[in-house]
């Protein structure tokens, strides 16, 4: 037997540790390119390596923990976030540097998808709920490590602040050996057939698309909204990352409420409330032009982001029980290509019309995302 809250608290911390490995290259990319005298092609080489391994761990967790259950894949995927941290800290060629990083990507991605899995395995009813408590240890990852690295790097060099996180990271990995995780769902073979019978199957693939454009909307907030505000004015570039804080604490506020005072609201109000504030959020963002005014856009954005992904999750959960870390990880692959497609898209707005058309382009993948919902609840039914 297992502890349901050990093994939540378990994941948590794994979700933690995802957060802190998105945003670390980012958060170093400069004392990294000083150290190894990067420059842009180069530096460009490498940031696209970190989701190219989040893609491959994205797409193999699922039929691993499926057959043999989630202790050792978590462990072993500490190992590799371990070696991430290590390698990003103290690598002294640039060949060096991108093993670790492609090591730290499949760690991070398997990581992410197994601990959604294991979180909705373990959730016996609001499994969207529980998702969304699980998505708080990632946004508090996400913003703890720029702002660790903010307090600590007057007294300590970055690689120190890395190595030190990484050591963390290995004791992680302990502990999920130490603990009891549930059995594997399947006793022989690999779910192989099960897994061609999803790629076939229209409503997994309908969540799909969905957190395809909500990881695409989530990625071009997060990349190109200050670029944005800086052009209009309302931000200047020392603004910028705490414009994109307000955005996180935007999606962890929402999502600490989504896993406790709102657990028993339907999904069908929460994520149609949720596109009212994205609407509202998009509308002060095109609008307002001063500071105050666009930090309660991102806030507003943030939160109406914050139900897509656990909502999602939790009816693939439910659906596929069997087989629950196959279906996740095809659809958090298709989710993540949709991270790289749409931020790419973006790009070539905004170099061939200006990047003043970014809400022009958000409010179009939430049009789109509100048309897919509504066949979602035509499938699965408005009572969920």
């Amino acid at each position: 037997m297992y502890s349901k809250k050990i093994v939540f608290w378990a994941a948590c911390a794994g979700m933690l540790l995802f957060g802190i490995c998105m945003i670390t290259l980012g958060s170093v990319a400069a004392d990294i390119r000083e150290k190894l005298l990067l420059d842009d092609l180069s530096a460009g080489a490498l940031f696209s390596i970190l989701p190219l391994g989040i893609l491959i761990g994205s797409l193999f967790f699922g039929p691993i923990v499926d057959r043999y259950g989630y202790k050792i894949l978590l462990s072993v995927c500490c190992v590799l976030m371990f070696i991430g941290f290590e390698g990003i800290a103290f690598s002294s060629s640039v060949s060096l540097l991108k093993v670790c990083v492609f090591l730290f990507g499949v760690g991070g991605g398997a990581v992410n998808g197994s601990t959604n899995a294991l979180v909705a395995d373990i959730s016996d009813k609001d499994k969207g709920a529980n998702l969304s408590l699980l998505g708080v240890s990632y946004g508090i990852g996400a913003i703890g490590m720029p702002l660790l690295l903010g307090i600590l790097s007057d007294l300590f060099c970055f690689d120190a602040i890395l190595s030190s996180v990484g050591t963390i990271t290995l004791a992680t990995g302990i502990f999920f050996l130490i603990i009891k995780f549930p059995p594997p769902k399947l006793k022989q073979g690999f779910p192989l057939k099960q897994g061609i019978k999803l790629i076939k199957d229209n409503v997994l693939l309908l969540f799909a698309f969905f957190l395809f454009f909500q990881s695409g909307f989530e990625a071009i907030i997060n990349n190109w909204t200050t670029t944005y505000l800086a052009e209009k004015g309302a931000f200047t570039q020392n603004n910028a990352l705490f414009g994109l804080s307000s955005f996180v604490a935007g999606m962890i506020i929402m999502r600490s409420l989504n896993g406790s005072v709102l657990r028993s609201v339907p999904a069908k109000k929460l994520l149609f409330s949720s596109f009212l504030m994205i609407l509202l959020g998009l509308t002060i963002l095109r609008t307002g032009n001063f500071f105050g005014l666009s930090i309660v856009g991102l806030v507003l954005l943030g939160a109406g982001l914050a139900s897509g992904f656990p909502v999602m999750l939790g009816f693939v959960g439910d659906r596929y029980p069997e087989i629950s870390g196959t279906a996740f990880s095809l659809v958090l692959f298709i989710a993540l290509f949709g991270n790289i497609l749409i931020n790419y898209g973006m790009g070539i707005v905004a170099q061939n019309f200006g990047v003043q058309h970014l809400i022009t382009f958000a409010f179009a993948e939430t049009v789109i995302m509100i048309i897919l919902f509504v066949v979602i609840l035509s499938k699965v039914g408005d009572k969920k």
